[in-house]
């Protein structure tokens, strides 16, 4: 039987959105329950930075490897897909989040109350983005913006681009991911991806600023794709590894 292609993109973006959330929100909940009170920052954002990498090597080639609505978004805005295939690409990067939060939360909320892995579970909102306390919800939109803007425009000279150094993309992507969670995972959670984002909030009832995590990463996104597409040279078709049209 001949598996529709909306089906197999929408796999692929739920798998690579999954794997994002269980290895990178998970880091957070193991780093907090073995270290509790240590500085996990680099292992945290190198974490986020290898599960993008992963998913990006195992299935970039199929669905172009967004896992992320503000990447998607950013596809949109740049007319490099259309509007229903984005709207399957973004309830399955939410979808594929879900279920790795909800797979996060049986492991460590359900390991019995008073113990160092239901208490990181408590205490990090099962890994959720938050705001650091000196910082205001609209200079936490800007710093998510900023960073998000990093991405994409990595993302589109990558692996949009005909002369980009597409085979490098998984690296090049899974390194900016990291670089970027370096600089603001301190001040916003550097989710760069609503999916990132909504899922914890979701599971955990945690919403506190949610809204900065879409406002940012949207705005970011859009305008990188833009600035790629009409500014840069060189800007024509789609991933080298999959098709968006």
């Amino acid at each position: 039987m001949q598996i529709p292609e909306i089906v197999k993109l929408s796999l692929a973006e739920a798998f690579g959105a999954f794997v994002l959330l269980l290895i990178g929100a998970g880091s957070i909940l193991t780093a907090t329950a073995t270290n509790p009170g240590g500085d996990n920052l680099i292992v945290i954002a190198f974490a986020h930075g290898l599960a993008i990498f992963v998913g990006v090597a195992a299935v970039g080639h199929v669905s172009g490897g967004h896992f992320n609505p503000a990447v998607t978004f950013g596809f949109l805005v740049a007319g490099k897909i259309q509007p229903l295939k984005a709207l399957a690409y973004w309830g399955s990067q939410l979808l594929g989040g879900i279920v790795a939060v909800l797979i996060l939360s049986a492991v460590f909320s359900g390991a019995g109350d008073l113990t160092d892995l239901s208490n990181a579970a408590e205490s990090t909102n099962l890994g959720a983005t938050a705001l650091h306390g000196d910082i205001s919800p609209a200079i936490g939109i800007l710093i998510e913006a900023v960073v998000t803007f990093i991405l994409v425009f990595v993302i589109f000279q990558v692996a949009v681009d005909e002369n980009g150094p597409g085979m490098i993309a998984p690296l090049a992507i899974g390194m900016t991911i990291t670089l970027t969670a370096l600089m603001a995972g301190p001040l916003t959670g550097a989710s760069l991806n609503p999916a990132r984002s909504f899922a914890p909030a979701l599971i955990s009832g945690y919403w506190t600023n949610h809204f900065v995590y879409w406002i940012g990463p949207l705005i970011g996104g859009g305008i990188a794709a833009l600035a790629a597409s009409y500014l840069m040279q060189g800007m024509r078709g789609l991933p080298k590894w999959g098709s968006n049209d």
